[in-house]
């Protein structure tokens, strides 16, 4: 039996993005492009009006840029699944909205599978950064001394398994997928999970895969 199609609503201001993206997505099977949005405040109308499982979300956008909209999808209860478009240089706004719960990075440049295998990603549960934002993200250190030690007191609080259940989440594992790789049940990855984000004070898993990237956190 097929595996659902995957809803995805495009929202970019360049028109000419918006139609590549949607070619190049509906050539993969299981993907369709339900919408388009060309600014902040037709995506906000489109995504109440097609509930697409995947939102590819541009930051830079008129009328209401990518972060207000991320803000309201949050305050409106929209469910839709949020990967950020973004350039090297939107790096501040980056971190804006991982405070906010956006489920994936990827920067506009991409190749089609980083693309494709984000939405897959995200879709399932899991999260994903494009691996050369990891560089962006460990370039914005303020007291290095002082944050590397909290840091370091956070990671030897882990056990050894939620360790394990970190470096998976960091790889985009949603539970069941940690839950198979570790031969454990989904309900143990749930509670280790819940105790990670409690130990390395984060609130969700894109945060917390942002720590290990922060920290090279490697599989034991």
């Amino acid at each position: 039996m097929l595996n659902r199609s995957i809803d995805v609503m495009i929202a970019d201001d360049h028109s000419l993005m918006r139609e590549g993206l949607k070619q190049l997505l509906e050539l993969e099977v299981n993907i369709d492009v339900v919408a388009q949005a060309g600014d902040g405040k037709e995506a906000l109308s489109q995504a109440l009006k097609y509930n697409p499982d995947v939102v590819l979300l541009d930051i830079n956008m008129p009328k209401m840029n990518g972060i207000e909209v991320l803000r309201r999808f949050r305050d409106l209860g929209i469910e839709s699944k949020v990967i950020m478009l973004t350039i090297h240089e939107d790096r501040e706004y980056l971190f804006e909205t991982m405070n906010m719960g956006a489920n994936g990075y990827i920067l506009k440049d991409s190749d089609a599978n980083s693309l494709i295998k984000a939405i897959k990603s995200v879709n399932n549960g899991g999260t994903y950064i494009q691996p050369s934002i990891k560089s962006i993200l460990s370039d914005r250190r303020t007291n290095i001394d002082k944050e590397s030690n909290e840091e370091l007191l956070k990671v030897k609080s882990l056990t050894n398994r939620e360790y394990e259940v970190l470096t998976l989440i960091a790889e985009g594992l949603n539970n069941r997928k940690i839950a198979e790789r570790l031969y454990i049940s989904e309900k143990t990855v749930k509670n280790h999970v819940s105790s990670i984000f409690k130990k390395l004070e984060v609130n969700d898993r894109i945060q917390a895969a942002i720590f290990a990237f922060k920290t090279n956190i490697k599989k034991l």
